[in-house]
């Protein structure tokens, strides 16, 4: 054997030796990572058009499994039972003649020459009437996300010089723009991004919007098997929302609710107003159940005797003259004339010259088939069934509850509906 190899020989065996007398270090302990204990989210969820008897068509089984776990209602929209105006009194407890959204489209003396529409609504000055829950939310601390909701693209409290962008005002610290193509699924995918973050980062209030179930009782009807197939897949990505929360470890309370219902309608059921008062007296600017005018200046007489008072399927007054349960007609936005139409019929500028779609909404809000979806579930709410029917102004009030925000002073609605299912 060469010298390298009995050299090599001699240090193998030393070694073996070594391995063979000196005791085996045993292996260090891995701590494992604490589990992280999160607080409760609080979520409010739209489901733009859901009446709550939607949840007896069988299809409906996550949106009845939290139901079951918390609380439910059929909820009284604010009036008009139109979508942007109860998506402003869900968010700041107070009705739509005195949060200044008043309708879908609106005009304002202030704004002489400019109209509110859904497409158009990014100016502070429409909105800056009421507080919404989420700046009441950033201003005491607590961080906030929207994943779509109608005034929460908006700087709140800000201005929008002409033919600029707007400035100053305060929007929560994330928010998308409304975009109809984003699906329900990327929706949900968001929501639960943005609780994925750390705690300093991490949104403990949000809101998410779906807007597929008022499209389809819009366009079929509420009561065609499209529109229940829209319940079904609007009731499973909640189901995706839970299952997501539950990965993540993260407790949380579900606000979950519905601006107002629908109601079956037809061409059938329309009624023409340029049959019911001459068109030169008049400028028409809504129509649909309800309608409303502004007057040619020294027509007021013609109109008023053509207009005013019952007819068949629908009734007229001056704003003034709004019947007081409606809490409607103060805000100068709303024109001095206006008609509402029985649920189910629709009154139209001229004779309608197409079948149109076969649901709406806008009626009466104590009309039953007006009435909107109302769950509540999380740790903060005890599992106490189904209350009585409630006005959407206490919705507010509940959320203030959850976020532990102090129960505002100049709001419509409080929380009494709520007080015993809220656990201490």
């Amino acid at each position: 054997m060469r010298l390298s190899s009995r050299l090599f020989a001699a240090v193998l065996a030393a070694g073996l030796q070594a391995c063979v007398t000196q005791p085996v270090a045993a292996p260090k302990a891995v701590t494992a990572a604490p589990v992280e204990v999160r607080a409760p989210v609080t979520i409010l969820i739209s489901i733009d058009g859901f009446r709550p008897d939607y949840r007896s068509r069988g299809v409906t089984p996550h949106l009845d499994a939290l139901a079951a776990r918390g609380i439910s209602a059929a909820m009284r929209p604010s009036f008009p039972s139109k979508t942007f105006p109860n998506h402003w009194t869900l968010v700041t407890g107070v009705r739509p003649d005195r949060n200044g959204i008043v309708s879908n489209a609106m005009e304002d003396p202030g704004l002489p020459g400019v109209k509110f529409t859904m497409a158009e609504s990014q100016d502070p000055f429409w909105w800056n009437a009421a507080e919404p829950i989420w700046v009441t939310a950033e201003q005491a601390g607590i961080r906030s996300a929207t994943l779509f909701w109608p005034g929460s693209e908006v700087a709140w409290g800000g201005t929008k010089p002409k033919d600029k962008k707007p400035v100053g005002g305060t929007r929560v610290e994330d928010w998308w723009p409304y975009h109809i193509e984003i699906s329900a699924q990327q929706r949900v995918a968001g929501a639960i991004d943005w609780l994925r973050r750390p705690a300093a980062t991490r949104p403990k209030f949000l809101t998410l919007y779906f807007d597929t179930v008022d499209t389809a009782g819009h366009t079929y009807g509420p009561d065609a098997p499209e529109t229940t197939a829209a319940v079904a897949a609007v009731d499973a990505t909640i189901g995706d929302l839970v299952a997501g929360l539950r990965a993540l470890g993260q407790p949380a309370n579900l606000v979950i609710v519905a601006d107002h219902g629908m109601a079956t309608t037809s061409a059938q059921r329309t009624i023409a107003i340029d049959k019911i008062a001459d068109p030169t007296d008049y400028r028409i600017f809504e129509s649909g159940p309800f309608a409303s005018f502004y007057p040619v200046a020294g027509h007021e007489a013609a109109l008023e005797k053509a207009l005013l008072g019952r007819h068949a399927h629908f009734e007229c007054w001056r704003k003034a003259d709004i019947p007081a349960r409606l809490h409607y007609g103060t805000n100068p936005r709303i024109p001095p004339y206006f008609c509402l139409a029985e649920a189910g019929w629709l009154l139209a500028k001229t004779t309608p010259t197409d079948a149109g779609g076969l649901g709406n909404h806008g009626y009466d809000n104590a009309a039953p088939e007006m009435a909107a979806l109302f769950i509540a579930s999380g740790p903060a709410i005890k599992p106490l069934g189904t209350l009585p029917p409630f006005d959407n102004v206490d919705v507010a009030p509940l959320l203030r509850d959850l976020l532990r925000l102090p129960a505002g002073t100049t709001l419509d609605g409080d929380d009494m509906p709520f007080r015993a299912a809220l656990a201490k």
